[in-house]
Protein backbone atom coordinates (compact mmCIF):
# COMPACT_ATOMS: atom_id res chain seq x y z
CA UNK A 1 0.00 0.00 0.00
CA UNK A 2 1.47 3.09 -0.77
CA UNK A 3 2.37 6.06 1.69
CA UNK A 4 -1.19 7.78 2.52
CA UNK A 5 -1.55 11.20 3.84
CA UNK A 6 -5.54 12.08 4.45
CA UNK A 7 -6.94 15.37 4.10
CA UNK A 8 -9.28 16.53 6.24
CA UNK A 9 -11.38 20.21 7.14
CA UNK A 10 -14.50 21.30 8.27
CA UNK A 11 -16.91 22.42 5.93
CA UNK A 12 -16.00 25.31 3.96
CA UNK A 13 -12.63 25.17 4.64
CA UNK A 14 -11.31 24.79 1.23
CA UNK A 15 -10.53 21.28 1.27
CA UNK A 16 -11.23 20.74 -2.75
CA UNK A 17 -9.06 23.44 -3.41
CA UNK A 18 -6.12 22.36 -1.64
CA UNK A 19 -6.49 18.69 -2.88
CA UNK A 20 -6.51 19.80 -6.24
CA UNK A 21 -3.38 21.32 -5.57
CA UNK A 22 -1.52 18.55 -4.78
CA UNK A 23 -2.96 16.76 -8.01
CA UNK A 24 -1.51 19.73 -10.27
CA UNK A 25 1.59 17.68 -8.79
CA UNK A 26 0.73 14.87 -9.97
CA UNK A 27 -0.83 13.06 -6.54
CA UNK A 28 -3.18 10.28 -6.87
CA UNK A 29 -6.42 11.96 -5.51
CA UNK A 30 -8.96 9.64 -3.06
CA UNK A 31 -11.97 11.25 -2.17
CA UNK A 32 -14.06 9.80 0.44
CA UNK A 33 -16.87 11.86 -0.63
CA UNK A 34 -16.64 10.21 -4.39
CA UNK A 35 -16.64 7.17 -3.16
CA UNK A 36 -19.95 7.72 -0.74
CA UNK A 37 -21.98 8.55 -4.46
CA UNK A 38 -20.26 5.63 -6.34
CA UNK A 39 -21.34 2.87 -4.21
CA UNK A 40 -25.11 4.32 -4.32
CA UNK A 41 -25.66 5.17 -7.47
CA UNK A 42 -28.67 3.86 -9.03
CA UNK A 43 -28.48 -0.34 -9.89
CA UNK A 44 -26.09 -0.33 -6.85
CA UNK A 45 -27.08 -3.35 -3.93
CA UNK A 46 -26.68 -0.35 -1.25
CA UNK A 47 -29.22 2.16 -3.11
CA UNK A 48 -31.56 -0.93 -3.00
CA UNK A 49 -31.33 -1.50 0.87
CA UNK A 50 -32.24 1.95 1.23
CA UNK A 51 -34.85 2.54 -1.08
CA UNK A 52 -36.10 -1.33 0.57
CA UNK A 53 -36.18 0.03 4.30
CA UNK A 54 -37.20 3.73 3.34
CA UNK A 55 -39.43 3.41 0.21
CA UNK A 56 -39.04 4.96 -3.25
CA UNK A 57 -39.49 8.39 -1.84
CA UNK A 58 -36.06 8.33 -1.98
CA UNK A 59 -35.34 8.30 -5.15
CA UNK A 60 -35.22 11.06 -7.63
CA UNK A 61 -37.37 11.41 -10.55
CA UNK A 62 -33.65 10.68 -12.40
CA UNK A 63 -33.73 7.17 -10.21
CA UNK A 64 -31.12 8.28 -8.00
CA UNK A 65 -30.56 8.83 -4.51
CA UNK A 66 -32.39 11.63 -2.57
CA UNK A 67 -29.18 12.98 -0.75
CA UNK A 68 -31.17 15.83 1.04
CA UNK A 69 -34.04 13.88 2.04
CA UNK A 70 -31.97 11.19 3.63
CA UNK A 71 -29.92 13.34 5.55
CA UNK A 72 -32.87 14.50 7.20
CA UNK A 73 -33.59 11.18 8.32
CA UNK A 74 -30.60 10.45 9.59
CA UNK A 75 -30.05 13.74 11.20
CA UNK A 76 -33.35 12.91 13.38
CA UNK A 77 -32.55 9.19 13.62
CA UNK A 78 -29.30 7.89 15.61
CA UNK A 79 -31.02 4.27 14.76
CA UNK A 80 -30.94 5.45 11.10
CA UNK A 81 -27.83 6.83 10.99
CA UNK A 82 -25.94 3.65 13.26
CA UNK A 83 -27.92 1.17 10.51
CA UNK A 84 -26.53 3.50 7.26
CA UNK A 85 -22.93 3.73 8.19
CA UNK A 86 -22.89 0.20 8.97
CA UNK A 87 -24.17 -0.72 5.10
CA UNK A 88 -22.04 2.13 3.66
CA UNK A 89 -18.72 1.82 5.64
CA UNK A 90 -17.32 -1.78 4.45
CA UNK A 91 -18.33 -0.45 0.87
CA UNK A 92 -16.49 2.58 1.12
CA UNK A 93 -13.26 1.26 2.37
CA UNK A 94 -13.08 -1.84 0.15
CA UNK A 95 -13.36 0.69 -2.37
CA UNK A 96 -10.32 2.82 -0.84
CA UNK A 97 -8.23 0.03 -0.15
CA UNK A 98 -8.53 -1.31 -3.91
CA UNK A 99 -8.05 2.62 -5.15
CA UNK A 100 -4.62 2.85 -2.90
CA UNK A 101 -3.81 -0.52 -4.23
CA UNK A 102 -3.81 0.67 -8.00
CA UNK A 103 -1.87 4.29 -7.05
CA UNK A 104 0.95 4.88 -9.34
CA UNK A 105 1.97 8.11 -7.16
CA UNK A 106 4.85 7.72 -4.53
CA UNK A 107 1.81 8.77 -1.74
CA UNK A 108 -1.96 9.32 -2.28
CA UNK A 109 -3.82 12.08 -0.67
CA UNK A 110 -6.87 11.02 1.03
CA UNK A 111 -9.46 13.50 0.90
CA UNK A 112 -11.76 12.04 4.45
CA UNK A 113 -14.07 15.61 5.23
CA UNK A 114 -15.14 12.86 8.12
CA UNK A 115 -11.66 11.69 9.39
CA UNK A 116 -12.03 12.64 13.06
CA UNK A 117 -15.68 11.95 13.44
CA UNK A 118 -15.82 8.05 11.96
CA UNK A 119 -12.24 7.97 13.82
CA UNK A 120 -10.13 6.89 10.94
CA UNK A 121 -7.20 8.95 12.09
CA UNK A 122 -5.03 5.05 12.15
CA UNK A 123 -5.57 4.46 8.70
CA UNK A 124 -3.51 7.46 7.43
CA UNK A 125 0.37 7.47 7.83
CA UNK A 126 0.19 11.42 8.17
CA UNK A 127 -2.78 13.55 8.97
CA UNK A 128 -3.16 17.49 7.42
CA UNK A 129 -5.82 20.21 8.47
CA UNK A 130 -6.80 22.47 6.11
CA UNK A 131 -8.04 25.37 8.64
CA UNK A 132 -9.72 28.45 8.78
CA UNK A 133 -11.79 30.32 11.89
CA UNK A 134 -15.04 29.58 12.17
CA UNK A 135 -16.35 32.94 10.68
CA UNK A 136 -14.91 32.14 7.21
CA UNK A 137 -16.06 28.46 7.43
CA UNK A 138 -20.02 30.20 7.72
CA UNK A 139 -19.57 32.63 5.36
CA UNK A 140 -17.88 30.24 2.67
CA UNK A 141 -20.63 27.84 3.54
CA UNK A 142 -23.73 30.27 3.05
CA UNK A 143 -22.40 31.36 -0.25
CA UNK A 144 -21.44 28.20 -1.78
CA UNK A 145 -24.92 26.53 -0.91
CA UNK A 146 -27.03 28.83 -0.77
CA UNK A 147 -28.20 28.80 2.93
CA UNK A 148 -29.13 30.51 5.68
CA UNK A 149 -26.22 30.97 8.72
CA UNK A 150 -28.54 29.12 11.30
CA UNK A 151 -28.33 26.24 8.24
CA UNK A 152 -24.43 26.81 8.59
CA UNK A 153 -24.26 26.64 12.23
CA UNK A 154 -26.24 23.35 12.55
CA UNK A 155 -23.47 21.84 10.29
CA UNK A 156 -20.77 23.35 11.82
CA UNK A 157 -21.97 21.94 15.42
CA UNK A 158 -22.63 18.37 13.86
CA UNK A 159 -19.12 18.53 12.65
CA UNK A 160 -16.04 17.72 15.46
CA UNK A 161 -14.43 21.20 16.49
CA UNK A 162 -11.72 23.18 15.33
CA UNK A 163 -9.53 22.19 18.42
CA UNK A 164 -10.26 18.02 17.81
CA UNK A 165 -9.18 18.49 13.96
CA UNK A 166 -6.49 20.35 15.20
CA UNK A 167 -5.10 17.95 18.15
CA UNK A 168 -4.71 15.10 15.27
CA UNK A 169 -2.73 16.93 12.61
CA UNK A 170 0.57 16.34 11.64
CA UNK A 171 0.40 19.41 9.18
CA UNK A 172 -1.71 22.48 9.07
CA UNK A 173 -2.37 24.58 6.08
CA UNK A 174 -3.82 28.19 7.23
CA UNK A 175 -6.77 27.98 3.94
CA UNK A 176 -7.91 31.63 5.40
CA UNK A 177 -6.83 33.69 2.61
CA UNK A 178 -7.67 33.35 -1.73
CA UNK A 179 -7.14 30.34 -2.97
CA UNK A 180 -4.00 30.42 -4.86
CA UNK A 181 -2.16 31.69 -1.49
CA UNK A 182 -1.77 28.09 0.08
CA UNK A 183 0.06 26.99 -2.97
CA UNK A 184 3.14 27.37 -1.88
CA UNK A 185 2.51 25.38 1.37
CA UNK A 186 1.65 22.51 -1.11
CA UNK A 187 4.29 22.93 -2.69
CA UNK A 188 6.28 22.54 0.47
CA UNK A 189 4.77 19.78 1.97
CA UNK A 190 4.54 17.56 -1.14
CA UNK A 191 8.74 17.46 -1.15
CA UNK A 192 8.44 16.11 2.70
CA UNK A 193 5.91 14.07 2.31
CA UNK A 194 7.73 12.51 -0.51
CA UNK A 195 10.64 11.82 1.13
CA UNK A 196 8.53 10.57 3.67
CA UNK A 197 7.21 8.12 1.26
CA UNK A 198 10.67 7.38 -0.15
CA UNK A 199 11.73 6.54 3.31
CA UNK A 200 8.90 3.92 4.12
CA UNK A 201 9.81 1.85 0.85
CA UNK A 202 13.61 1.82 1.53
Amino acid sequence: MPYTVALTGGIGSGKSTIANGFAALGVTIIDADVIAREVVEPGSPALQAIVERHGKSLLTEQGTLFRARLREIIFQSPEEKHWLNSLLHPLINARTQQLKAQARSPYVLWVVPLLVENQLQHQANRILVVDVDEATQLQRTQLRDNISLEQAKNILAAQATRQQRLACADDIIDNSGAPEDALPQVAELHQRYLALAATQQD
